[in-house]
């Protein structure tokens, strides 16, 4: 059964984007993963999570798990790392460049599958598309920040899935949304 995410408070998202940054500072500097523990519900709930990383206005890495293994605080240390230093889109960022990023949380609802693309709401739905073994994801904030329209936004979708812009038309193209708490530094 998949259950909604927690709500969190603006304590428990400070206290999440210090652990991304805590992780990276000391990831960055040593290879270490340093210790936590939260005696804090939500943030031992198993959900989904993006660790984005921006320069400016500038993407410098983004990695997310969308099916959780483990608890939200783990989930976000193991994202914010392999947003840095994994993401292939991205030379591996330095502990030098730390001071000048901000990082960005994306906590996750489940994924609802959606039948009829008039269903996608722009704004409040982030997407993933899938066919043919090739899977496309985009958050919620990505078409908003782009200002991009329902179509624009499925057409990208499968462009990033490296499917035709078209493909989300097609019967045989698995659309699924999401919801997000996005929130960052």
């Amino acid at each position: 059964m998949n259950l909604p995410p927690p709500v969190l408070d603006d304590s428990a998202k400070n206290e999440l984007l210090a652990l991304a940054r805590r992780t990276l500072e000391s990831y960055l500097a040593c290879g270490e993963i340093p210790g936590y523990f939260t005696s804090r519900l939500e943030l031992c709930a198993r959900c989904g999570a993006f660790v984005s990383l921006h320069r400016g206005k500038d993407l410098r890495g983004c990695i997310g798990l969308l099916t959780p293994d483990e608890e939200l605080y783990r989930t976000v240390q193991r994202c914010a790392i392999s947003s840095a230093v994994e993401d292939s889109r991205f030379p591996p960022v330095t502990y030098e460049e730390l001071p000048e990023l901000t990082i960005e949380l994306s906590v996750l609802a489940p994924l609802q599958t959606i039948r009829d693309p008039v269903e996608v709401e722009v704004g409040r739905h982030g997407l993933l598309i899938s066919r043919e073994g090739r899977r496309g994801l985009l958050l919620p904030q990505v078409a908003t920040e782009n200002r991009w329209d329902r179509e624009t936004f499925l057409s990208q979708t499968c462009r990033k899935a490296g499917l035709p812009p078209d493909a989300w038309r097609d019967p045989d193209t698995s659309i699924e949304s999401f919801t997000a708490q996005v929130f960052s530094e």
